[in-house]
């Protein structure tokens, strides 16, 4: 024998991928691999002669999986785009199995069993057996014969309320006295089981059905944007049912690698999916920019729904550039609905954003009561999308289930990855953030207190005031049923100043969040100051109306100063494009407004993809030398797309979607590019437009053949340089055909 190769002990000492001296076998982490399921498990020699088919053997299994026939139907599955059968778990389907020769139950034994990934494993639920039964049991998988006649055998089959949630291969295995005889792979009789939030036993139960109309069966939702002062709204397609998007939504879990025995716990899969649906640590879906700038990609501001960004991630196995908070929002819900968890987008107006989580935001002043940009480094957006999805929560107290903040925009580091949640909002709301996973992070982002401090010329800091009301001053989700909002402010928190709200505040700094120590200072009592910022479109001049009001019978003067920003939704700034300084005197008892005109010249050319304009207004009363601060963000209003349908809406029928959009700004657009979408109804498609002349109009025709009647909606985005956020929308009722 000759001496083995350097080459050939090395390879006999490699060990198969994930193997380790710990494990049997490799994790279990995907759902698309499979192992050969054998056909024939002999138990011993199989004596000259025998031949198989003359023992019971299957024919042809029937799985009643079209969208009009009796399982998709029952289980609320008909409008996926799917010609496989999608049943929720811990509800009863039905099969019926052809067999060579008639069924009988003295002489025959069979049973169905459900894999699913490699390396299947009864006590890991990715092999299930399910035996015949004399009657099913709630809560356990098991096969009832509900009718025998000739050679077929109807059976109704009911999965356990907890079982992975996938895509099962599925077979028939029958005793024989020489072994166990199984059905070859079918991808025929393939079963995906999805969570069900209509059975009482499944961790995501709803039990209200105008709810789970709404969070699980609407493939459109409502996203709100904008400020609190001026709430914009846009439709979103979520498409959990469009095709392929199913798939698209099982390869997130394998490509997080999360083990499909962890695949039927909604904590860990929206924990997971929070980590996936950003690209920060883990290539995930979707690149994230916040920077005006998207070469190589699409502008967040373009895309009207989550079907082409999963489909194009799921095709590529590449992040998709670019998306922004309600764009992480939009296909994260997508994703949630899709696999049957309950889900809605929120929008959080005046969100914290100051990375430490410690309850306050700094805002510094100069001697001149101005705002020094330098040394202010804490950020408020806007406004901020996160998702809330609705589940148990057996690893925490009782009381604590139901709605769970999740949030997929990559903020922060939590536990290594960039993700957030699921965290309690009723545990939010009353301070109990001890409890996993990231509630400290929330609390702050709804709960901060804005600290105004001047800067003396020792370098000290001196707290002159503290807006205890402004962030987290709305928060809205879509209502039931309709396209308005909804507040679900006080889901979050209490009112601002009741007893409730402080000892909210007392227990979450009692479970470790950080609040600085600083001072209260009482708001100035002999005057006080607002402003309001007049609501304007893009391109027009505007007023800013700041309102002084003296509450004594003394007569003060008072020095103020307004800084307009350019920002980004973020409420990072990106440049002062107006500084103005005046005086004011009040009379006693007296009213005084002071009106700053902003013109369209000095924002227009450095305006950013949202029209958004901040505001800070400070004044100092000479007299008592008191400071007065507010700020405020606006959103100029865009103008909008315009979309008729002329002639009739059948389905199967060929009707034509006319596009149009007349450029309102005194100045060329460039790069058009134009985006419809519309779930039943067309697929997104997109088409550049090249330059557009101030006041001409552009008009785009788009053939289409609507799949599903009903109440539908198609939606459009126009996206160039100058402008960015321009939508559209119309409603359309599309008939049966005759």
């Amino acid at each position: 024998m000759t001496e083995p190769t350097t080459a050939e002990k090395e390879k006999k000492k490699q060990v198969p991928a994930g193997l380790s001296g710990r494990r049997a076998i490799p994790p279990n982490v995907s759902n698309a691999e499979e192992d050969e399921v054998p056909t024939m498990e002999l138990t011993g020699l199989m004596p000259r002669g025998v031949n198989l088919k003359d023992f019971l053997d299957v024919q042809e299994v029937y799985l009643f999986n079209r969208e009009n026939e009796i399982n998709k139907q029952e289980h609320h599955t008909e409008k996926y785009f799917n010609l496989k059968l999608i049943v929720r778990r811990g509800q009863p389907f039905h099969i019926r199995i052809d067999f060579n020769r008639p069924y009988n139950p003295q002489e025959h034994q069979f049973w169905i069993e459900y894999v699913i990934g490699r390396y299947p494993q009864q006590n890991k639920g990715t092999y299930i057996p399910v035996p015949l039964v004399r009657e099913l049991e709630s809560g356990k998988w098991g096969a009832k014969v509900t009718q025998n006649e000739n050679n077929s055998v109807s059976l109704t089959i009911l999965s356990a309320p907890n079982c992975i949630v996938g895509k099962f291969r599925m077979y028939v295995a029958v005793l024989t006295p020489y072994g166990i005889l199984r059905t070859r792979r079918n991808p025929d009789t393939d079963t995906y089981i999805i969570f069900n939030p209509w059975c009482a036993e499944d961790a995501v139960f709803l039990d209200d059905e105008q709810e789970r109309q709404e969070y699980v069966l609407n493939d459109l939702g409502r996203i709100f944007y904008g400020d609190p002062y001026s709430v914009r709204s846009r439709s979103w397609n979520y498409g959990q049912f469009e095709e392929g998007v199913l798939d698209a939504c099982l390869y997130l879990m394998d490509r997080a690698k999360l083990d499909l025995s962890g695949r039927g716990n909604p904590v860990k899969i929206s924990r997971v999916g929070s980590a996936v649906i950003n690209s920060q640590d883990d290539q995930g879906v979707l690149v994230g920019s916040w920077s005006n700038v998207y070469d190589y990609g699409v502008p967040p501001s373009t895309w009207t729904g989550s079907v082409d960004i999963l489909l194009d991630y799921y095709s590529s196995k590449e992040p998709v550039r670019y998306g922004q908070c309600w764009v992480f929002a939009g296909v994260f819900n997508t994703f949630l609905r899709c696999i049957g968890i309950p889900a809605r987008v929120i929008t959080n107006y005046s969100s914290a954003h100051d990375n430490d989580a410690n309850l306050q935001l700094d805002v510094f002043l100069d001697e001149e009561s101005k705002v020094d940009n330098k040394l202010t480094k804490d950020s408020i957006w806007n406004y901020h999308c996160w998702n809330e999805a609705w589940m148990a929560r057996p690893d925490l107290p009782v009381g604590f289930g139901g709605w769970q903040a999740v949030d997929s925009t990559p903020q922060e580091n939590s536990d290594g990855m960039y993700r957030c949640g699921p965290a309690s909002v009723q545990a939010i709301k009353h301070g109990h953030v001890c409890f996993q996973f990231d509630s400290p992070f929330i609390f702050a982002e709804v709960n901060s207190d804005v600290v105004y401090s001047k800067v003396l010329t020792n370098g000290k800091k001196e707290v002159k005031y503290i807006d205890k009301t402004h962030i987290g001053k709305l928060i809205l989700t879509k209502a039931l049923g309709t396209d308005e909002k909804m507040d679900v402010t006080e889901t979050y928190k209490f009112q601002e100043g009741t007893e409730e709200e402080r000892l909210a505040l007392d227990t979450a700094l009692m479970y470790g969040v950080k609040k600085k120590d600083t001072q209260d200072v009482l708001p100035s009592a002999e005057v006080d100051m607002d402003f309001q910022v007049e609501e304007s479109t893009v391109g027009s001049d505007f007023k800013v109306n700041i309102t002084f009001r003296n509450n004594t019978q003394n007569r003060y003067t008072v020095k103020s100063y307004l800084s307009g920003n350019i920002v980004f939704y973020t409420g990072v700034s990106k440049t002062e494009f107006k500084n103005h300084s005046f005086d004011v005197t009040l009379e006693p008892a007296k009213s005084q407004t002071a009106e700053v005109l902003i013109k369209a010249s000095e924002y227009m050319s450095r305006l950013l993809e949202q029209a958004s304009l901040h505001f800070f207004v400070t004044a100092r009363v000479n007299e008592t030398q008191k400071i007065l601060a507010k700020q405020k963000s606006t959103a100029l209003k865009i103008p909008q797309v315009l979309l008729k349908v002329p002639g009739e809406k059948v389905v199967s029928k060929e009707m034509t979607v006319v596009v149009e959009f007349t450029n309102p700004l005194n100045r060329e657009l460039k790069d058009v590019l134009v985006r419809l979408d519309g779930p039943g109804v067309l697929r997104p498609t997109s088409r550049k437009f090249g330059n557009l002349s101030k006041n001409s109009t552009l008009t785009w025709e788009e053939k289409c053949i609507p799949k599903r009647a009903g109440l539908r909606k198609l939606i459009a985005s126009l996206n160039c340089d100058a402008i960015r956020h321009v939508y559209g929308e119309l409603d359309i009722d599309i008939q049966s055909a005759a």
